[in-house]
C-alpha cells in the first residue's frame, strides 16, 4: 500500500471518526472508530520506511477538508483528542527518533 493511498485511509478513517462521534453514536468509554483510526496511524509510520517519512515531510500538502474536518473536531473535544494521542504518541515519536527526525 502506497504512503498516498495510506494517508488517504486515515483521512477517511478521521473523517468516520467524527461523524460517528458527532452524531452521538457512539457507547460510553467504548471508542472503536476512534481505536481505529489511531490504529492506522500508527501501522501507517511502522510500516513506511524512514525515506518514505522523510520524502512525505519534504512533500507536504494541505490537509484535506477532512483532515481538517477531524482536526476541528479532536480540538472541540478535549477527551477524544487526548485518547488519540495518548494512543498514537508513542509509535509516531519512537519512529520519528528512529529516523533522525527528532533529536
Amino acid at each position: 500500500m502506497t504512503l498516498s493511498r495510506t494517508r488517504k485511509i486515515a483521512c477517511l478513517l478521521i473523517s468516520l471518526l467524527a461523524l460517528t462521534l458527532a452524531g452521538g453514536t457512539y457507547a460510553q468509554d467504548q471508542h472503536p472508530v476512534l481505536d481505529q483510526v489511531a490504529n492506522k496511524v500508527i501501522q501507517k509510520y511502522q510500516n513506511s520506511t524512514c525515506q518514505q517519512l522523510w520524502a512525505e515531510r519534504a512533500n507536504k500538502q494541505p490537509p484535506s477538508p477532512a483532515e481538517q474536518k477531524a482536526v476541528q473536531f479532536l480540538k472541540g473535544d478535549p477527551q477524544m483528542r487526548a485518547l488519540f494521542i495518548d494512543k498514537v504518541a508513542a509509535p509516531i515519536a519512537n519512529k520519528m527518533f528512529e529516523c533522525g527526525m527528532i533529536p
